[in-house]
């Protein structure tokens, strides 16, 4: 979908936090991207430096962040693991450093938490309902199944791949 940058809400918080929402909703903000399978979620997250910031995501979403600038810690992300501690109401906390290109996946649960570093944190977090069905890859492309996926790639070699009669 062809968006343009103005056409991206932008929802923020008291403490700082700004959220560019492309796909999905956050903070009573909806993002001009629809239509997409599995109904995803895209936010482009600024947190500044020393904030602890609780972004939600449903619990039956799959999710993961992609810090590209600034460093943090999050809690219960499944990489890089560190020892769990419990929070103050019982739960298990995971807290793992991230920084810049870095790839957080997060475990089940109903929001993220992020606490920015000194410089603070900014990332992309997306999530999205699970497919549930299998998935082959190769590079770029992605499929079901392995005959799937040589299929694929002989149709990009001989250029009829993503190719349509009519």
């Amino acid at each position: 979908q062809d968006i343009h940058a103005p056409d991206i809400p932008v929802a923020g918080e008291d403490d700082g936090t700004v959220a560019r929402v492309s796909c999905g909703s956050l903070w009573g903000a909806t993002g001009p991207v629809d239509g997409i399978a599995g109904a995803p979620t895209y936010v482009d997250v600024a947190v500044p430096a020393g904030v602890t910031r609780r972004l939600p995501v449903a619990h039956k979403r799959h999710a993961f962040a992609y810090v590209f600038e600034g460093d943090g810690t999050v809690a219960d992300a499944s990489v890089p693991l560190a020892a769990p501690t419990e929070s103050a109401d019982g739960s298990r906390v995971v807290p793992s450093d991230v920084r810049d290109r870095s790839l957080v996946l997060f475990d089940a649960g109903d929001e993220v938490v992020v606490r920015a570093g000194e410089r603070g944190i900014r990332f992309l977090l997306v999530s999205g309902q699970p497919f549930r069905e299998p998935v082959a890859w190769h590079g770029p492309i992605v499929m079901n199944t392995d005959d799937e996926l040589r299929r694929a790639y002989r149709e990009l070699q001989d250029g009829t791949f993503l190719r349509h009669a009519g």
